[in-house]
């Protein structure tokens, strides 16, 4: 059977497998030649500070793999350090592509460069298709009665679950079409420094990369996702799939793990399952208000509260070196692996929030840098969360005390202490208010930079007049 197209291209971004991929699938079944190609985007990297960035090294482990992985099906991956749209038109002309095929992106910037690509096919008279892939629903497939997007989450939840079946989570498959592939040798791999970047402790740390890591992670969890409900809120516990950074570069098919999560039947899964409709609840809020990742409050309400902006406070913060262990420790565990748990994110922005009265785009921008799984909807949509500026049923007077949070989350001190070895010799009971303790003098750990009660109460003043 004749083909559409003779020489198609996949155009890999956020999707760094060749298994249950809608683009590579729908371009190896309507194309006799496929060539993949993936671009270190000049655009993307070169505005990043930091020359040691965790996520760039794991997006290259993982290219590495995948291009292992093609070649090995007698094809290759072509790696390229340049500005998309160059990068693409070459590609055109080199390998005389008739079509370009891609799986959507639904961030802001991503959309415009999509768009550039788009009017850069039609000039060339080529074909561009793009698919869902990131998400099992996108834009305006979840809406109100109202046609509206929705703004809260349990009603957004409570109509995903009425439409997602089996149908609703369709598997693309690759290997019937293999031999659709180009058979070609690309250059060789660039090496991380030939893109501006060092390695990381992304080794050291354990960190497992590309479909092989995400595999592995995924097997791992599969004989805890029952547990997940009771252990999930445990920093000290392996409670966590850990499959966050694999869900954001693409080395795991999130229809892969919600079949895994519907086939379970368990409190777990059911908890879960609703963790990955959060995410998919925070990349329709950022399609429909894409002023959110301009820094603006989903709550209008809230646009230009008075925060007070310490800068040697937010200096602690960063540092871990506030004064109260939970907070600290988490921040240490960020800034030394470029992970933190969901828990502790939350403990660790309402302090920021509503206890140093610090602004919630300061810590968005800290954790978008040091954030390994950094994924725009759902950093921006945590922290307006924890500010009560975003889509949250939950009033603005919630303020969490990070205190009561390490003594119910972190009971016997376990995870403070791995990543705050000053407080060794703190007992359980000692170890969550350590000013407190007769053994305070004796330690190189500071002492509370502020007084959580009456900055609760400062908190909720500063709240009610932006409210009024």
């Amino acid at each position: 059977m004749s083909k559409k197209y003779n020489n198609s291209l996949v155009w890999f971004r956020r999707d760094l497998r060749d298994y249950d991929h809608a683009a590579l699938s729908h371009a190896l079944q309507e194309s006799n030649h496929v060539f993949c190609i993936f671009i270190f985007d000049k655009d993307i990297l070169n505005a990043l500070k930091n020359k040691e960035d965790r996520r760039v090294e794991f997006i290259w482990e993982s290219v590495k793999e995948l291009k292992e992985s093609l070649r090995e099906k007698k094809s290759d991956l072509i790696v390229t350090y340049d500005l998309a749209s160059h990068a693409i038109s070459r590609a055109i002309d080199e390998f005389k592509i008739d079509a370009i095929y891609t799986n959507r992106d639904y961030e802001p910037q991503a959309i415009k460069r999509d768009e550039a690509i788009k009017n850069l096919a039609i000039k060339k008279n080529v074909a561009f298709y793009d698919f869902k892939d990131q998400v099992v629903f996108e834009k305006d497939e979840i809406l109100t009665a109202l046609e509206k997007p929705y703004t809260v989450f349990t009603p957004y939840k409570n109509n995903y679950l009425k439409k997602l079946n089996q149908t609703t989570l369709p598997r693309f498959d690759i290997e019937p079409f293999i031999k659709n592939l180009a058979q070609f040798k690309a250059e060789p791999l660039l090496a991380l420094k030939d893109i501006g970047f060092k390695s990381t402790n992304l080794s050291e740390i354990k960190i497992h990369t590309g479909m092989t890591g995400g595999k592995l992670l995924v097997e791992d969890f599969k004989e805890r996702m029952a547990f997940y409900k009771k252990t999930r809120d445990f920093p000290a516990i392996k409670g966590v799939s850990y499959l966050s950074v694999h869900l954001r570069f693409g080395t795991v098919s999130i229809r892969q793990l919600f079949r895994l999560a519907l086939e379970s039947f368990s409190e777990g899964s059911a908890t879960w399952l609703n963790e990955l409709i959060w995410r998919e609840f925070y990349f329709q809020i950022l399609f429909h208000r894409p002023d959110v990742a301009a820094g603006k409050a989903f709550k209008k309400e809230y646009e230009l509260i008075a925060f007070e902006n310490n800068p040697e406070y937010f200096k602690a913060w960063t540092e871990g070196k506030t004064g109260y262990p939970i907070v600290d420790a988490a921040m240490r565990q960020l800034n030394q692996t470029g992970f933190m748990h969901n828990r502790l994110r939350m403990i660790a922005a309402s302090f920021l929030v509503k206890d140093l009265l610090i602004d919630w785009r300061w810590g968005e921008a800290y954790f978008a840098e040091k954030l390994i799984d950094f994924d725009l909807s759902a950093n921006n949509g945590g922290w307006q969360w924890a500010a009560s500026t975003g889509c949250d049923a939950q009033p603005w007077f919630r303020i969490f005390n990070p205190i009561t949070q390490s003594l119910r989350f972190d009971a016997q001190g376990k995870f403070i202490k791995k990543y705050i070895p000053e407080l060794n010799s703190f007992n359980e009971d000692e170890i969550h208010a350590p000013w407190l303790s007769q053994k305070n003098h004796k330690i190189n750990y500071p002492q509370p930079i502020v007084d959580h009660a009456s900055q609760r109460i400062k908190a909720l003043a500063l709240y009610k007049s932006a409210k009024n």
